[in-house]
């Protein structure tokens, strides 16, 4: 119900505010008012950056700049329409996004910090020292503002539109955050292996993040240009940088109101405090620390408790359901591995490995400690590439492939050390496993488009059904983290079934669990096959293994030693040695 009344009361609020303000006469207040939509566009775009993908950036005063200069020399150098100058220079902000999102790739955490701050500075000593474009101190004069009936908007006007540009700015956004990009965000600043291996193509989504924070800061940049009708270098400064990361970390990152308050309240201080720069530099700088250290959800956080809808524990069918269809039916080699090795140095964890994987078999792969099992399951998945050798899935090489589309073709996996998305809720959790399987792009997402709609709606239906399938439905909505450590596990092997896998991997699947809950995944991973996916895991709990497994394939530094199926492995000599060791003769012992 609030989800529905959300459009039409944005809509309500946005007109009151825009007619209030038609009734204001002082053109300082309504500059105010103004400067307060300019700086809750740049809040609103960097929160997507921040607060949800987990980007860190220092050069939005670039990205302001990009939008302020080219509406500017759009305006004063050609006879292009005001309106479509603005869009234009968003287009041209949303570039430059591209070009700092280059970097992110093989940059993190501070370092992408500095790439992106030296941006800012870059942009910043462009504009004031190339004089014969920029203008420099001197600036732009003449840019032509936005006209109405051929006249130009008045002040009123003015915050008028700004009031509805961000209405429509928060709308937008906030279809985007609460469905599959959103989640595809926020699994980024938690967990980029565990993100790619759920099918979310990472580095596209960071690029998607710095665009979106690029055009709202541009549009920003372009407005107050076109509403002074002048800009210099002065405008373009560190400071600006800091004071729109403060605006989100302030009202409270990862908070679809956090820059709204951040930039109500700010702007606030920001015109209380105008007669003393130095100060406000000051009160920023305590500002911002106070947020990290002391107020780390911001504003909002503090309230965010009081508003949090209480968990309901959701009625659905009979938990294991083996209706539940995931795979194909089918017979025949699912993967062949053929001459796999990988060295590391002088290690070599695979030393020409070769198997073959059937449908609708549960396969085992065991060895000793350090035998090299993990390392198959992330060659396997695309996390390592192999040195040697050749790994066909579905009769398609997959070395080399990145891991993402791996797992678009149909192959999941779960993690030794559990990577889940801990601040998440179970059911996103799971819902981000269906990233892959859905069809909807960033323009049907944005605008709620009936198809997006459509699949948001099917995803949260199929992602209820593999929580029934594992007896997680009445924890859907509590976070991940929260629950006890078996109970993480069946969270991420629904996460890993929601990819739709026809070969699913699962490393060290009973590690940390009781000889009850081992009981329990043997049992539940019995109707995880018959619902059509073949399964290989790597695990050390025997009984486990010679319970469940149709095939068991065994490693010993690296090498295969044996494989069949589990009776026979049992009785192998070369495995029991490898397990057991083997007692010297005696008087080996001596001579040794």
């Amino acid at each position: 119900m609030k989800d529905r009344l959300h459009f039409p009361l944005v809509v309500l609020a946005a007109a009151i505010l825009a007619g209030a303000m038609s009734f204001v006469g002082n053109d300082y207040y309504l500059r105010i008012v103004f400067m307060m939509c300019v700086y809750y566009l740049c809040a609103a775009g960097m929160n997507v950056l921040v607060g949800y993908a987990g980007q860190k950036s220092l050069g939005q005063a670039g990205l302001f700049a990009a939008g302020a200069y080219a509406v500017a020399l759009i305006t004063t150098g050609t006879e292009v329409n005001p309106w479509l100058a603005l869009v234009i220079a968003a287009g041209i902000s949303g570039l430059c996004g591209v070009l700092i999102a280059l970097p992110s790739l093989r940059v993190k955490g501070p370092y992408l910090a500095m790439v992106t701050l030296a941006f800012g500075i870059v942009v910043e000593k462009i504009v004031g020292e190339w004089t014969e474009v920029f203008g420099g101190a001197t600036g732009i004069y003449g840019i032509r503002p936005l006209t109405w009936d051929d006249e130009p908007l008045t002040s009123q006007q003015w915050v008028g539109f700004g009031i509805v540009l961000c209405a429509v700015t928060h709308l937008l956004l906030r279809n985007l955050l609460r469905g599959r990009f959103g989640r595809a965000f926020l699994s980024l600043q938690a967990d980029e292996i565990a993100s790619s291996s759920v099918g979310v193509r990472v580095y596209r989504a960071k690029v998607i993040a710095f665009v979106v924070a690029a055009v709202t800061c541009g549009i920003a940049g372009a407005l107050v240009a076109q509403q002074n009708q002048y800009i210099n270098s002065d405008f373009i400064t560190f400071h600006l940088s800091i004071f729109i990361l403060l605006l989100v970390l302030f009202g409270g990152a990862g908070s679809q109101y956090g820059p709204l308050v951040g930039a109500v309240i700010l702007t606030l201080i920001d015109a209380l405090l105008a007669r003393w720069p130095s100060v406000q530099h000051f009160l920023y700088g305590f500002l911002l620390l106070f947020a990290l250290y002391v107020m780390p959800g911001g504003v909002t956080g503090l309230f965010a408790k009081w508003f949090r809808r209480p968990a309901q524990a959701l009625q659905t069918g009979s938990a294991g359901s083996e209706s539940t269809r995931i795979g194909p039916k089918g017979e025949g080699e699912l993967l062949i591995a053929q001459g796999v090795t990988k060295h590391f140095g002088g290690v070599k964890p695979a030393q020409n490995v070769s198997f073959q994987l059937q449908r609708g078999h549960i396969h085992a792969l065991i060895g000793p400690n350090g035998a090299g099992k993990s390392t198959m399951i992330n060659m396997l998945t695309g996390l390592i590439p192999p040195s040697e050798g050749s790994i066909r899935f579905l009769g398609q090489e997959i070395s080399g492939r990145p891991v993402y589309s791996i797992c678009c073709m149909g192959m999941g996996r779960t993690f030794q050390n559990l990577r889940l998305f801990a601040e998440l809720s179970v059911l996103d959790n799971v819902m981000l496993g269906r990233h892959s399987r859905m069809t909807n792009g960033f323009f049907a997402s944005m605008l709620m488009l009936p198809n997006a709609r459509k699949q948001e709606v099917a995803t949260r239906d199929r992602a209820l059904q593999l929580l029934d399938l594992v007896g997680l439905s009445h924890l859907a909505h509590q976070p991940a983290g929260s629950l006890p450590y078996g109970l993480q596990r069946r969270v991420e092997l629904a996460r890993a079934l929601a990819t739709e896998p026809q070969l699913l991997l699962l490393d060290e699947p009973a590690a940390g669990l009781n000889p009850q809950e081992t009981a329990e995944l043997g049992q539940l991973l019995v109707r995880v096959g018959k619902c059509g996916v073949s399964i290989l895991m790597v695990e050390h709990h025997m009984d486990l293994v010679m319970s469940i497994s149709d095939h068991v394939i065994v490693l010993d530094y690296g090498v295969k030693i044996a494989e069949g199926k589990p009776s026979e492995v049992q009785s192998n000599p070369r495995v029991v040695e490898a397990y057991l060791g083997v007692d010297e003769p005696e008087g080996a012992t001596a001579t040794a």
